[in-house]
């Protein structure tokens, strides 16, 4: 096996490790100074307009999209590496290069499945970076991890589809840029296929009707990185029958080819953040003395440091592997890495991020460092896309039917 990346690879690692070294690094303090001077905590500080420009000054931009004519063009094993290193810096790079969710998967949505209208209006500004997104699935009152509970309703009245329902943790609404939902809700109800009953409907934000709430909060932060999470209320907003995405019960399928790239993106970049947890407790473990010698010294430490090097390396190949099958199989063919590596990776870096801050001491837990915003983060993804149970569940029914 050749686990050399191509010429292609090499060349936009190389960019992007010389972006992130001389650009976003530094501009991580700033933003910090920036967005605390903001009226909005969940507009982008100035700095990140800065880095948008030299991204795309650098032809670090849209890498995120496979084979498509709008990005770079590379394949899932290309991006891979690509999204490891600017998950190093996820409040920055991914928004820096435009390749923040959840504006990736609907972009990626639209690519697919929107009609010449939609994507002409929402699809090239989002390309360009000139505007926000959001996807509105969640809901608080039911299960949301069974995509078939959700409970908003889509009704047409004539031309106009009616949206009534709540939803919660939508990413990205919180941003004053953000222009457009990708609401998913019921358009039949009593289908008899309950993966046919619901449909996807684009809904601009200054739609009457459409109320955002309240902020949530991630472990106490406004999370940054999705442009900021919302509670938001669908009191009979109205939109044309124009803005429903695909087919009337065609939600359900366009969710799944949305998420399977979600995942593995997340998970390119949590390598990212295990990567940047080990530098940080080497680092520290170099610079401080405990007891008569450097926490270098510590045993306990150092097996701490072997073992998260050990853990980064397991799941890189299994990511890299992943990454492989969707370009060569698809992401049907994929569905048994895909679970896996969203099970395996969260759970792996919360537990290396959990030993930095303990080597970091009260210093791990504060703003001084990035090790707690990173570990609720990371935290959160064992809940988002799918909780670790369900794609447990799944994946252990796929390999017992193996044997009956």
């Amino acid at each position: 096996m050749d686990f050399t990346f191509d010429a292609r690879t090499e060349e936009l690692r190389a960019a992007l490790l010389s972006f992130m070294d001389e650009h976003v690094h530094p501009a991580e303090r700033v933003a910090d100074e920036q967005r605390a001077a903001q009226a909005s905590p969940w507009a982008s500080p100035p700095v990140v307009e800065e880095l948008k420009a030299e991204a795309r000054r650098r032809g670090l931009w849209n890498l995120f999209l496979p084979g498509s004519e709008h990005g770079a063009g590379l394949t899932n094993l290309q991006y891979a590496p690509l999204a490891e290193i600017m998950g190093r810096s996820p409040q920055l790079a991914p928004t820096a290069t435009n390749c923040a969710a959840p504006d990736t998967g609907n972009m990626e949505v639209l690519t697919q499945f929107g009609d010449e209208r939609q994507r002409k209006q929402w699809l090239e500004p989002l390309l360009a970076g000139e505007i926000r997104s959001a996807f509105a699935m969640t809901e608080p009152d039911v299960a949301s991890s069974d995509a078939t509970n959700i409970t908003t309703h889509i009704e047409r009245d004539g031309d106009e589809y009616v949206i009534t329902g709540r939803k919660w943790y939508i990413s990205g609404a919180m941003h004053p840029d953000c222009r457009i939902f990708i609401v998913m809700g019921k358009t039949d109800p009593d289908a008899a296929d309950v993966r046919r009953q619901q449909s996807m409907v684009l809904v601009p934000r200054d739609t009457p009707g459409v109320t955002i709430t309240r902020a949530m909060r991630v472990f106490g932060y406004e999370d940054h990185y999705h442009g900021g999470h919302a509670e938001v209320v669908f009191d009979r907003a109205r939109v044309p029958v124009s803005n429903l995405i695909g087919e009337e019960g065609g939600g359900f399928a366009i969710a799944q080819a949305r998420l399977g790239p979600g995942r593995i993106h997340h998970c390119m970049r949590l390598i990212g953040m295990a990567e940047r947890a080990i530098e940080l407790m080497c680092r520290r473990a170099v610079s401080r003395d405990a007891f008569g010698k450097s926490l270098a010294q510590q045993g306990v430490v150092q097996n701490w440091i072997a073992d998260a090097r050990v853990a980064v390396e397991q799941l890189r190949l299994l990511v890299l592997k992943t990454a492989w099958m969707m370009d060569t199989v698809g992401n049907r063919g994929a569905h048994t890495e895909i679970q896996a590596i969203k099970i395996a990776t969260p759970r792996t870096v919360v537990g290396i991020l959990d030993r930095a801050i303990q080597l970091y001491g009260a210093g791990g837990v504060s703003q001084d460092h990035p090790l707690a915003e990173l570990y609720a983060a990371a935290r959160t993804l064992m809940i988002a896309d799918g909780p670790d149970e369900v794609h447990q569940r799944s994946l252990a029914r796929r390999e017992i039917k193996k044997y009956l």
